[in-house]
């Protein structure tokens, strides 16, 4: 945490200093223009069931935890300024074109920073012509069907990865593009029955070779329609003996249609459909790349995703945003009883923006998790936001 909030501190006052002079940052006539910006926002939540404590601040279904031990009883108020953000973007001429840098980070710790407000990277690359390197959105998502929702973690079944990669846009033009890219692979791997019936197994997921991912999009005054592929090989070895056997691979793969569609001149309907195997880690939240079927031997499982959201406009101070998410997989036969079978997710808010650069959000929330056995947990919540852009 440390290292990053001062690495966080030192780059901005960095980009201060470089800005506030009149000497170029390049050599002759040519300089870096830089535009920082972010926004203040603070989430008054009201929880009626309860999630596990470290992701109280989200509403991820497969974080519900109601009526479990160690989730508390229901009913509870959280107070939250972690989607707070900051970036900072810079556009510099070259002989190759224009490059384009950005760094951002917000507040919302995950992983081994779980529960705690603290600095977190979201972009952080650099883009010169055709070619992209660092850590963005992955090549296999479309942003551009998230809602306009004010929850933090989003629909579960929507394709949402900010992954470290390699891009090749091969065309771009006015209306249409084409991108490949090799990315940092990940895989999700459950023991299932394995680990109960021979302790001395300890799988993990080995990632040898990148993931490739490409989409076609087409975008106009209409809106948006975008088809993503995803081409990978899912790792797993034993960590328990010394030549990580037994190991091995699997293919997975999937493809990703999703768009955007204006309608009623004030309104857009967004809409995803997922469908592959061993795909899960792309997926926002939930779902196993590999597990083990009657056998014990290694099995791709088939996850299929879908969202349908639409925004409407009421004036040019309120707005409104509606819809549903879906998340469904098959599970193997080795699994145990509780793995991950679904989740369904819905919001529906009203927003109001009374002065520039100022919103007030009220938003309700609704999330469910399945298991494998039929047992679900669902989770009720209302949010107030305000955020403040600058």
């Amino acid at each position: 945490m440390h290292f990053a909030l001062g690495f966080f501190l030192g780059w901005t006052s960095l980009c201060a200093v470089l800005t506030a002079g009149a000497s170029p940052v390049i050599a002759g006539e040519n300089k870096t223009n830089y535009d920082f910006y972010g926004f203040i926002q603070l989430d008054a939540i009201y929880d009626f069931d309860r999630v596990d404590p470290a992701w109280k601040d989200a509403l991820r279904p497969s974080k519900i935890c109601s009526g479990t031990v160690g989730c508390g009883t229901e009913g509870e108020t959280m107070l939250s300024v972690r989607q707070t953000r900051f970036g900072v973007a810079a556009t510099t001429p070259a002989d190759l074109g224009e490059l384009k840098t950005k760094l951002e980070f917000e507040l919302f710790g995950v992983g081994s920073d779980e529960g705690k407000t603290t600095p977190r990277l979201r972009h952080a690359y650099g883009e010169i012509g055709s070619f992209l390197a660092g850590q963005t959105w992955s090549t296999f998502m479309d942003i551009d069907v998230f809602p306009n929702t004010i929850e933090y973690w989003g629909p579960p079944s929507m394709i949402f990865w900010r992954n470290i990669q390699l891009r090749w846009t091969a065309m771009r033009d006015e209306t249409s593009s084409v991108a490949v890219a090799l990315e940092s692979p990940s895989s999700a791997i459950d023991d299932g029955k394995l680990y109960t019936e021979n302790p001395d197994l300890a799988f993990s997921g080995k990632t040898k070779y990148p993931d490739l991912t490409a989409h076609w999009r087409k975008h106009g005054d209409w809106g948006h329609a975008q088809i993503g592929a995803l081409l990978r090989s899912v790792g797993y070895e034993n960590l328990a003996s010394a030549d990580g056997e037994p190991s091995g691979s699997k293919t997975g793969y999937g493809i990703n249609a999703s768009g955007s569609y204006k309608v009623w001149e004030k309104g857009t309907i967004k809409a995803q459909l997922t469908w592959g195997k061993a795909i899960a880690s792309y997926f926002n939240d939930g779902g196993i790349d590999l597990a083990p079927d009657a056998s014990n031997q290694a099995e791709t499982l088939t996850i299929l995703g879908w969202l349908l959201f639409y925004d409407h406009s009421w004036t040019d101070k309120w707005s409104s945003s509606i819809g549903w998410a879906m998340t469904d997989q098959d599970n193997s036969d080795g699994q145990t009883d509780d793995a991950f079978k679904g989740n369904q997710y819905g919001v529906v808010n009203l927003l109001h923006y009374p002065v520039k650069d100022i919103m007030v959000v009220g938003e309700l929330q609704y999330g469910k998790y399945e298991q494998k056995d039929g047992k679900t947990r669902d989770d009720t919540r209302v949010q107030v936001s305000f955020k403040y852009n600058f």
